[in-house]
This record gives C-alpha cells, structure tokens and sequence, in this order.
C-alpha cells in the first residue's frame, strides 16, 4: 500500500502484538489477554490484519464525516453570524452559543469552540493563578454574604467608568446587584435594602475594608463614654438590623464575589451593548427584569443545608429609617439647631419640647427627606431663611505720614573737604609715602 497510514497508539499497540501472532511467538488466546479483548474479537482483528495488513487496524470511520454533524452550510451560516454580532464583543463560545441557540442555531458550545479555533476567530485562553487552600461554602442560604463594587467601562471605553454593586450567597452563589456611578454608602445601603426585601435579613456580611463599611478612626468622646466602638453610617444601619460586617484582607478572601464579577463584565457588559443601553436607570432596569434571575438560574447551587438563614424584617421596622444618615445636634437658646449650613426652628408645640442644651437627633433618608427626633420621636419643625452675610467693614488705608527730617546741606565747591579730595586726585605721591 502505498501513501502514509496515519494509526493512534491503540493501533500502534495492537499492529505490534499481532505480529507477534503472524511470527508465532504468542498464541491468539494470550494476545487477547494482552490487549483486553475477548478472544471472538481478538480473531476478528488478527483475521483483519491477515487480509489488509496495517490499514485493516485502522478505525473503519476515520477520515469519514460523522453522521451526528452539523452541515457546512450551518457551519458557515453560525460562523456568519458570530462574526457579524458577536466577535467585535470578544464574545466567548458558551455565551456566544446561547445567543446563537436564541436566533435559531442550536449548536454546542463545544462545537462552536472548535469551529472557531479553526477558522481563527478564536484561541485557547488559559489563567493560571497562585495555589490557594479551597474552603467550604457555608451550609445555609443566607449565612454569609459577601459584598463589593466592581469599577468597569460598563458602556463601553468611550464612557466613564460606573460601578457595579454586587451581593453574592456563599452558599448558594445567588446574586443581587444594582449599577450606580460609585461605591458610595448610599449604593451599599440601596442594594442590601434591595436584598432584604427580596430575601430577608442575612446573618453576615463579608465586605473588603473600604471606609464605605470598615473605620479605622478614633472613638468620639461621646463614644468613648457610651463604650461603643467607631463605625461608620452603613455599620450603624446592619447593626440595628442584626448584620455582623466581617473584614476581608485580600480580593481572595471574598473570591466568589470577585468571580461572580468576572461574569457580569462577560455577559452583562455584551448584553448591554446587544441591547444599545447607555445609562445607569435602564441597566438597572435590565437587571431587576429578569438578566440577574437568568444568571441565578444558570449558575446558583443547592445550599447543602435546605433550612433558610434569613430572618423577616420585624413588624413596624420601617428600612426607610434604617437605611439613612443620622447626626446629633444641640439645641440653642432659641430652639433652634444648626445642619448643613442651615437653620431649623423647632417648634413649641411639640411634646416633649427639648429643652436649650439638650441634644437632638438630625436623619437624612436616602430620599432626601429630614427628620429631628428627640427621644425617638419626631419633632414638629420648619426650616428658616439664611441670613444675608454681614458686609465686612471697610478698613481704611492707613497712610504712613512722612519722617520730618532735616535737609542735608551739600558743601560747595570752594569748601575744604571738596579742595582735599582734589589734591589727592591730583598728588603723583605713592599711596603710605604721603605726610
């Protein structure tokens, strides 16, 4: 036979035992022994050898289209597509092969990779980090979850950065998010009132040490006399909710929020670019219709313990008054108080009326609206006019007057001095010879 015979090495191994057979140095019945096949098959592959010599070790469909493929016009017409929509998104194979499936093409993810990677639209891309210890998920859904932003060019490079805030179960790898403009402590608050209300109360937050949610500030004197330690606004709020804040010191530490991360800038990114969304209000809208139910769908895990960690908002807790800020204030001689560069008088009719000195508390929901509560209950106040700033009064230029002093008469030129200097000028004497 001429031509080369392209064999694997099953085939490699079976040529080499079945000469062994042909020259008689192995019976047929140890040659099955040695390749694992039962002594039927094994005549069948010597009496193959017999006839066709190495090529009848060949696998008969070798080279030969599967009859489970996909026709090349569908190939094409996939190839097509993916290069018309979804290669200018650096769309990966999976993704790629959902999209596909919901314009009609029902192809493997696999299948796709490897047409791909022979048509040069995409490669193999390894990620190979540090070796860390694995650690268990928690056991109850609602037991840990971990909290962070993510910082991306969510529309696009030509945009400003806005970041997305993101909450994931550890045991269940359930995710919330909202996209805001930054991680502030308003976009914290919204998103785990979001979760509350979805979920209920979790048990533990797992959050880096961004001053958002850790302070490393020193204890007020008022806090040092009421013995609590310094937290910051979004601690103050988990606190009246019963949320233990737990500190991570690495990126790894809080590892599946961080992955959980790198499949939002993979298909929400694309997803917001498919859609032509441009702004913070519609993607949000995107994602409260139904994209990060899909994700939870598609990628969250029984917990292995069924019994559910959230604990229901107490009846008569309103979240609107957890989640704001809040401040004390003194109360003037004239009941009023000073917030923010304005002034608010405070009303007599209110009972208890606080009296000068005494303290009150100024709240700031995250609407906008502003509270004065003394004693846990609202006061009845109205907000007063600024006051035009004082003119500043003018000071006059203060004119230092002139020194009197005496005018200094210059000597004239038949005066001695202005005759000595002259002789000197003109004396041809050395200079220390001079009497």
């Amino acid at each position: 036979m001429k031509g080369h015979l392209r064999m694997s090495g099953k085939e490699l191994h079976r040529k080499s035992v079945m000469e062994q057979v042909h020259r008689k140095q192995l019976t047929l019945c140890e040659a099955s022994l040695v390749l694992e096949l039962s002594y039927r098959q094994a005549r069948r592959v010597y009496a193959r050898f017999c006839a066709e010599g190495d090529s009848g070790l060949v696998h008969r469909s070798r080279g030969k289209p599967s009859k489970r493929g996909k026709p090349e016009s569908f190939r094409r017409q996939a190839l097509s597509l993916y290069q018309e929509r979804y290669a200018a998104l650096e769309m990966g194979p999976t993704l790629a092969a959902e999209k596909l499936f919901e314009a009609g093409l029902d192809v493997d993810h696999e299948t796709l990779r490897r047409w791909l990677i022979a048509d040069g639209q995409w490669q193999r891309r390894r990620k190979r980090g540090p070796h860390r210890r694995w650690r268990e998920r928690k056991g109850r859904f609602g037991e840990l979850v971990q909290l962070d932003g993510s910082h991306h060019a969510w529309f696009g490079p030509e945009q400003e950065k806005a970041c997305l805030m993101n909450m994931v179960d550890d045991a269940t790898g359930t995710t919330y998010s909202l996209l805001f403009e930054e991680e502030t402590t308003e976009a914290a608050m919204r998103l785990l009132w979001g979760w509350i209300e979805r979920y209920g109360i979790p048990e533990a937050l797992y959050a880096d040490r961004k001053n958002v949610y850790i302070t490393e500030r020193e204890p007020t004197l008022e806090e040092q006399l009421s013995g609590e330690e310094p937290m910051t606004v979004f601690g103050k709020a988990c606190k009246k909710l019963g949320i233990r804040i737990i500190a991570a010191y690495s990126p790894q530490a809080k590892g599946r929020v961080e992955r959980n991360h790198g499949v939002y800038q993979d298909r929400f990114l694309k997803e917001l670019a498919l859609r032509g969304i441009k702004t913070i209000p519609e993607a949000n809208r995107l994602l409260g219709n139904g994209f990060t139910e899909g994700l939870n769908c598609r990628f969250a895990v029984e917990p292995a313990d069924s019994r559910d960690a959230h604990r229901p908002l107490p009846k008569g807790m309103d979240l609107a008054q957890i989640f704001c800020f809040e401040e004390t204030r003194q109360v003037q001689n004239d009941w009023t108080i000073r917030y923010q560069n304005q002034r608010y008088q405070i009303n007599p009719k209110n009972k208890p009326l606080p009296r000068p000195k005494s303290k009150v508390l100024v709240r700031t929901l995250l609407d906008g609206t502003l509270l004065l509560l003394y004693r846990d209950i609202p006061l009845d106040f109205e907000r007063l006019p600024l006051q035009a700033p004082r003119p500043a009064p003018e000071r006059k230029k203060e004119v230092t007057p002139p020194r009197n002093r005496p005018k200094v008469k210059k000597p004239d030129q038949r005066h001695p001095w202005r005759q000595g200097c002259a002789m000197m000028l003109n004396d041809p004497t050395p200079k220390g010879t001079r009497k």
